[in-house]
């Protein structure tokens, strides 16, 4: 099968075309014959080098977190039936491989139906984002008519958050540059302040007493902190320790627990099909231009996913 993916560190010139083994499902498992691969942060930091260390998989290095095509074989013990379209959450770092791939095997509960109505390039943007963004809320805890904050509210993470803290009844506001304001409060933010160094004073004039929580999606992290009240919640995605202050909970937001959360991937699902989540991508390239998705992604600007086909 082709793969995307790279034998040394580096830049986007880095990644490769491979042709592997095929990999078959286990117990407890399916194959999903990829259509399209969402391309993420994730990727680029795995593909610069920024996870070496904590990399189990053997050369090559497969990228790609978020995976949409079709069930071809199922493992024993398994409800999915072959033919069904899919999404699904992969975990490159676990010694399996990603999602830049013609074939992944996964396990059963890291699975969820395509949202009705929606395409195969589409749903692939969905899976890894919309847990992280779903994870940070359950940590916080917030519960209907409090406030929460959402930095990087433009981006992937931060506008699902954006959706489904509003979905959750919750009062929203979040960052955005000029640019990118009439995007955010399209995606249901209450209040947007302009972002910069001093965002959490901008916050404070919308919500005096400080937010109940935050979601730090552009990793501001020290820089958020006097946006929230005393006793308040703060959570992040890139693993920063803190100290926090004013006995601010921190709460690590790591995808990985939530990538066997059938449950959290198919209320997504659903939610997608009421129109509380929106499915938003930028451009599409093929596999083997996944170098040229790279340097797009790391220019910045990028609203919206790119997303490889197969």
């Amino acid at each position: 099968m082709r793969a995307v993916g790279l034998t040394e560190f580096g830049g986007p010139e880095v990644l490769q075309v491979f042709e592997l083994a095929e990999p078959h499902a286990g117990s407890g498992e399916v194959r999903i014959k990829v259509a399209a691969a969402a391309v993420n942060p994730t990727d680029t930091g795995l593909r610069a080098g920024l996870y070496g260390a904590g990399l189990r998989s053997s050369s090559p290095h497969i990228p790609g977190m978020d995976a949409a095509g079709v069930i071809d074989e199922v493992g024993a013990g398994v409800d999915w039936e072959i033919g069904e379209k899919v999404m699904a959450i992969l975990l490159p770092a676990t010694g399996r491989g990603g999602a830049y791939a013609e074939y992944v095997v996964v396990p059963a509960q890291s699975v969820a139906r395509i949202p009705a109505g929606s395409d195969l390039v589409s749903a692939a943007s969905l899976p890894m984002n919309g847990l992280t963004a779903r994870l940070s809320l359950d940590q916080l805890n917030l519960k209907k008519g409090q406030s929460i904050a959402v930095t990087g509210a433009a981006g992937a993470y931060g506008g699902y958050v954006v959706q489904l803290a509003k979905a959750d009844g919750l009062y929203v506001v979040a960052d955005a540059s000029e640019a990118d304001e009439e995007l955010v409060r399209s995606l249901g933010a209450d209040a947007v302040v302009r972002r910069g160094p001093d965002v959490a004073d901008r916050i404070r004039e919308i919500v005096p007493a400080g937010v109940d929580g935050l979601a730090d999606g552009a990793v501001q992290t020290d820089m958020t902190l006097p946006a929230i009240r005393d006793a308040g919640g703060l959570a992040v995605i890139r693993g920063w320790a803190g100290p926090t202050e004013r006995e601010i909970a921190l709460h690590q937001t790591w995808v990985r627990d939530y990538a066997t959360n059938h449950a959290a991937l198919d209320r997504l699902r659903q939610q997608v099909e009421d129109g509380e989540v929106t499915l938003r991508i930028a451009a599409t390239y093929s596999a083997e231009d996944a170098a040229s998705a790279h340097r797009r992604l790391e220019a910045g600007g990028t609203r919206g996913r790119l997303v490889l086909t197969f």
